[in-house]
């Protein structure tokens, strides 16, 4: 008889596509049939990112766990001991699931993994200190904590988690995928004329301050003088002040908002230059896929944006909610094919040599598997 496959259960407050989900979904497509998956979204719904798991990959949303969100009382988190009981490996992430690590530490202390990606809007002043000594309580029970940033392995101190328990695993591309340009058909409704096109990819979400972006790209256009557009790919609930913003400073036809589209590689080559606005970043793979398909960017100061991008391209960034400073480099990018070209070949070259996918999935392994008991 063979044996089971171990039972994998992912802990997220929300499963619609973003950055840890679009990792969480390449760690499954990678690993095929060897586990079971199961996916707790505590936001009904919200599962998104389940379109894009392979059929190989075995794996349910669950409809019977107890609640992730609410307060954490001493009924609550048994319940959710209970439900841990029956996996092998719990996999968390970010603070949205931190019940289910204080839950796992009090009753349940199964083998689990806590992965930490960044905060959100509230936090992008300082952290909260009552989540600083929720994570201190609840984080012992953790075995490994992962980030996949610099700024983030610092900020982990806070929460007292240090190697070897602290891991960090920069997030990984499979940057040959993005080495031919796309289709010029290959986001919807954006005209094929002889703008310069601006892009990002982005959840529409207040921190990542897209009207902020609207705003420098109107700048831009007027110091430029060259004819541009921007294309903003996502959904969320800042449209409405997205299309507002463009309204406001005259772009309104030359903002595209397409929604959201899969597969990055099929279009983010489609841009000729990649922007970023958002107020708090970690690890943006945004914008690793957008330099893999030979893109420079212009982008706020976050996170590890400045260790990921190219040192000739740092020159291009501006910090957080300076929207002056961000249309200046949009306004040099969009006046500059040469430059673009430059920049956009270096930051490819940079993402071959120091991000790749399988790196970081072996990375992955090790850390899941030893968890489990299966060293890689």
């Amino acid at each position: 008889m063979t044996a089971p496959r171990p039972r994998i259960l992912h802990l997220h407050s929300s499963f619609d596509l973003g950055g840890k989900e679009a990792r969480d979904v390449e760690l499954m497509n990678a690993w095929g049939d060897r586990f079971r998956h199961v996916i707790v979204s505590s936001q009904p719904g919200a599962a998104g990112a389940a379109d894009l798991i392979g059929a190989h990959v075995p794996f349910s949303i669950a409809r019977d766990a107890p609640p992730l969100a609410g307060r954490p009382a001493p009924g609550r988190l048994r319940a959710l001991a209970r439900y841990l009981r029956g996996f092998d490996l719990v996999l968390s992430f970010n603070f949205g699931a931190m019940d289910g690590v204080l839950a796992n530490r009090l009753f349940a202390r199964r083998p689990l993994v806590h992965h930490e990606d960044g905060f959100n809007s509230d936090e992008v002043a300082g952290q909260k200190r009552s989540r600083v000594l929720y994570r201190r309580l609840a984080l012992p029970g953790a075995r490994n904590v992962v980030v996949p940033s610099q700024t983030l392995e610092r900020i982990a101190a806070s929460w007292g988690v240090r190697p070897p328990r602290l891991q960090r695993v920069p997030n990984g591309i499979d940057a040959a995928l993005f080495a031919e340009p796309p289709p010029r058909d290959s986001i919807p409704g954006l005209p094929d004329d002889q703008s310069v096109v601006v892009g990002t990819v982005a959840g529409l979400r207040p921190v990542k301050n897209l009207p902020l972006l609207v705003r420098s790209f109107a700048q831009a256009l007027r110091v430029a003088q060259i004819p541009a557009r921007l294309a903003i790919v996502g959904r969320g609930s800042d449209e409405g002040a997205i299309r507002a913003a463009a309204e406001q400073h005259g772009v309104a036809e030359r903002v595209h908002l397409p929604g959201f589209l899969p597969h990055p590689h099929r279009y983010i080559g489609r841009f000729d230059l990649f922007a970023l606005s958002s107020d708090s970043e970690q690890f943006p793979i945004s914008l690793v896929e957008a330099m893999a398909a030979g893109l420079p960017a212009a982008c706020t100061d976050v996170g590890d944006v400045r260790a990921i991008v190219t040192e000739e391209n740092r020159a291009w960034l501006a910090p957080a909610g300076d929207a002056a400073a961000l249309a200046r480099s949009l306004a040099a990018l969009i006046g500059d094919a040469a430059l673009r070209q430059r920049l956009g070949e270096a930051n490819r070259a940079r993402v071959r040599a120091e991000y790749s996918r399988d790196t970081m999935i072996a990375r992955y392994e090790a850390i899941y598997g030893a968890a489990l008991g299966q060293p890689a």
